[in-house]
């Protein structure tokens, strides 16, 4: 025991030992976040100074806010790193960084769910929204969301880092994910996290439950629908909402299914991409072309500044 080392911070990947490959990749890391940063920034302030946009794209507007915390809590870290050579990161703000990452994973996951039944009302009630999905409904939903995501990493986090880390301290990731702490972790710490996987488990089918409720019951209603017309509008109604749920869907499984990796790959760096930088980057760009309403309030902000 006396020669059992307790380790106090963590190595973070570095996809290449060439410095000119470290910075380049800290530059191309600087690119795309802020471009995901413009394109949800756009969008919140879009849907803030737009009074019409307020309670039809209130989810929306807090989804793009989610995206802009989840990219800013793991890439600049990673872009800092790059560019100074630097590869390490403190125990305590590893714990912190996965547990935001985690808490805004999980409360997205929660408002999707809610914005399943947004779209539900939006379609099969349409005259009846504004009466049904009212600002408290909406402010009740966004509380419960945060709630859930809150407990959900709490208990991640505290089972995770309650006993200290003696066996290894090279992450083969660009930041702090569960697979790979779990896979630095003492057994027990395995086991108690084991007990929590089955839990999550069976909160995401739940989610899914009525994720599959709300659209059995949207798409029942849209092949009654008579008029193509109707039917076409009610499509596009909920079309971005499936596109980002099939977003999150494949990036969850790639980011807590995959294999973990005990050396360092450029694999590593891409499927990190994937599942932390890409879905932030893309969503926006689902929300202003399948919009008209955010296009026009867009349209109407350019030409007041300009």
């Amino acid at each position: 025991m006396s020669n059992l080392t307790i380790f106090t911070e963590f190595v973070l990947m570095q996809s290449s030992s060439s410095r000119e490959l470290q910075v380049m990749q800290g530059l191309l890391f600087l690119v795309i976040y802020l471009g995901a940063l413009t394109g949800n920034l756009v969008t919140v302030t879009v849907i803030v100074t737009d009074p019409h946009l307020h309670s039809q794209m209130y989810f929306i507007g807090n989804l793009s806010l989610i995206d802009i915390c989840c990219i800013s809590i793991t890439v600049p870290k990673f872009i800092v790193n790059s560019l100074t050579g630097s590869a390490l990161i403190s125990l305590p703000a590893c714990a912190a960084q996965l547990f935001l990452f985690n808490f805004f994973a999980a409360t997205e996951l929660a408002f999707l769910v809610v914005m399943s039944y947004d779209r539900y009302v939006a379609i099969s009630h349409p005259l009846h929204y504004g009466l049904t999905i009212t600002p408290r409904l909406c402010a009740q939903a966004a509380g419960v969301s945060r709630a859930t995501g809150l407990g959900y990493s709490a208990v991640h986090t505290g089972i995770m880092f309650r006993l200290p880390f003696t066996g290894s301290n090279v992450i083969h990731q660009y930041f702090c994910d569960i697979p790979q702490i779990l896979s630095i972790s003492s057994s027990d710490v395995c086991f108690s996290e084991f007990v929590f996987i089955a839990l999550s488990i069976g909160l995401g089918l739940l989610c899914s439950i009525l994720l599959l409720i709300s659209y059995i019951n949207i798409f029942s209603m849209v092949l009654n629908m008579h008029s193509m017309e109707a039917r076409n509008k009610a499509l596009s109604t909920c079309t971005p909402h499936l596109a980002v749920l099939f977003i999150f869907i494949v990036s969850g499984i790639v980011a807590n299914l995959g294999p973990i990796p005990d050396k360092t790959y450029l694999s590593n760096l891409l499927i990190g991409m994937f599942y932390s930088m890409v879905p932030p980057l893309i969503k926006p760009l689902i929300y202003s072309l399948r919009n008209k309403e955010i296009d026009t309030a867009l349209c109407r902000m350019f030409n007041r500044c300009f």
